[in-house]
């Protein structure tokens, strides 16, 4: 569905992404991990347009993406949520949500009620504006938002950040409920055990680049997950 191809992009200077190449199939979540500053956001900002690439391909289905601006390529059947959220505050939640469905205006009731089955809670906040809403909800709000536009690939930059353990379990409960509906999902996280939790399969990038990629079952527990790029304690033997 989703391939890149050598893909490098940065900023001035700097090449925060160095010839990246991921493949996410039908139906999958794919997670990416690695240290802050290891280039997870220049990635996805890159596929949804919102950084041209310097060098490599981005191809949805059969069609060559790499170029488009983003409002292209979300018509093309990529949404992208960015990390923080980034909700219209003085809007409404119903506002905030029918800005997602730019291109299918026709569908946006049908829509709006596919994501209130999926975000039970935003249906009684719907004439509230969206900068009431706590953190948990606000990041239901950016979701749903992207899911306005009958995606095909959801692109999620750290949905779980700044939230309590509990909201977050509901979140991704409800991530998981998305991907049944046959909506694949590209997912950048710092949390390392949700992820592995709940994706297929994992890339670890490390300065820019992706440097390991596997099964999420096969990667729970390795070295290289612990300890070469997410920074946590290598496992120890037992005396």
């Amino acid at each position: 569905m989703l391939q890149v191809r050598g893909l490098s992009a940065g900023y001035g200077a700097i090449m925060a992404l160095k010839t990246a190449t991921l493949t996410v199939n039908p139906g999958e979540i794919v997670g990416v991990l690695g240290r802050n500053g290891a280039g997870k956001t220049t990635l996805l900002n890159t596929i949804s347009g919102l950084i041209k690439a310097r060098a490599g391909q981005i191809f949805f289905g059969e069609k060559d993406i790499t170029g488009l601006p983003p409002h292209e390529i979300a018509r093309q059947g990529i949404a992208h949520v960015p990390e923080g959220r980034r909700i219209f505050p003085e809007l409404t939640v119903r506002e905030n949500l029918e800005v997602g469905a730019y291109g299918s205006w026709g569908r946006r009731l049908e829509r709006l009620e596919g994501v209130l089955e999926v975000f039970p809670a935003l249906r009684s906040r719907l004439k509230q504006p969206g900068g009431t809403l706590s953190g948990g909800e606000q990041q239901m709000l950016a979701i749903g938002r992207g899911l306005m536009g009958g995606p095909q690939c959801l692109l999620l930059d750290e949905p779980s950040l700044g939230l309590a353990p509990l909201i977050i379990d509901g979140l991704f409960a409800a991530i998981e409920a998305i991907n049944r509906r046959g909506v694949a999902i590209l997912l950048v996280e710092q949390n390392a055990v949700l992820t592995l939790e709940r994706a297929k399969r994992v890339y670890v990038m490390q300065n820019g680049m992706l440097a390991s990629e596997g099964r999420a079952a096969d990667l729970r527990d390795t070295d290289v997950i612990r300890a070469a790029y997410l920074g946590l304690r290598a496992p120890t033997a037992e005396k």
